[in-house]
Parts: C-alpha cells; sequence; structure tokens
C-alpha cells in the first residue's frame, strides 16, 4: 500500500489550462495533485507539504524547470521528478541537467502516458 505523500504530486506549469488538465488527468487515476506557478512557488510548497513526485514544465518564468531539478534533487535525491514538454527531449540546451530527471513527458500527452509513468513510479 503506498502512502498519501507518495500519492501526492506536485503539479509545476505556468499555464494554468495545462495545469488544470494535468491536475484532471492524475485525479482520474485517484492521484491528488498540488499546483505551483513556478520554480520558486514549487521550492516553497515542497518545503510545506508532504510530496511523493513532481511533474514539472521546462520552460518557466522566474526559475526553469532544470533548475528546478537541480534544487530538488540537490536537496532529496530521492524525490522522484519528471519533466514535461512541449519540444523534443534531443532540443533541451542543458542534458546534463535533465540526466537527473525520472521521467519526461511531450506535450500534449495522452491519459495512456499519464498510466505508464504513474505505474512505472509507483510499480502498481
Amino acid at each position: 500500500m503506498t502512502s498519501s505523500k507518495e500519492r501526492k504530486i506536485l503539479v509545476v506549469e505556468d499555464n494554468p489550462n495545462m495545469s488544470s488538465l494535468l491536475a484532471d488527468m492524475l485525479e482520474v487515476f485517484a492521484v491528488q495533485s498540488v499546483r505551483a506557478t513556478d520554480g520558486e512557488d514549487a521550492l516553497r510548497k515542497l518545503s510545506e507539504e508532504s510530496i511523493g513526485l513532481v511533474i514539472t514544465d521546462l520552460r518557466m518564468p522566474k526559475m526553469n524547470g532544470t533548475e528546478l531539478l537541480s534544487a530538488i534533487k540537490d536537496k532529496d535525491p530521492n524525490l522522484p521528478v519528471v519533466l514535461i514538454s512541449g519540444y523534443s527531449l534531443q532540443s533541451i540546451e542543458d542534458k546534463n541537467a535533465t540526466a537527473r530527471a525520472d521521467g519526461f513527458l511531450t506535450k500534449p500527452f495522452k491519459m495512456n502516458d499519464i498510466k505508464s509513468l504513474l505505474d512505472r513510479l509507483y510499480q502498481r
């Protein structure tokens, strides 16, 4: 049985429509989500709440996804972080930073993409 921490996902996305869509998709799989609008907001929420997984957009204001990924992994290397982007992985500038990611989703993602990700990371 998974704990409530493991079942709570932090969605970091500056586009409110995409954030809402992803939260709704996670809800279908009985996964609770917390939303943040940028990397700084995400780090604040990570310090306030018990989170089991972070799904973050790569391109955001204030702190981009690779900077957030590095900050999270430096603090908690075991917290899974999944990057989402409208661009292919090959076009992402910082390959070293993205190598620390636990997964990658390309927009637009489908329900199957989310299910596969959850199955793999939660091994259910």
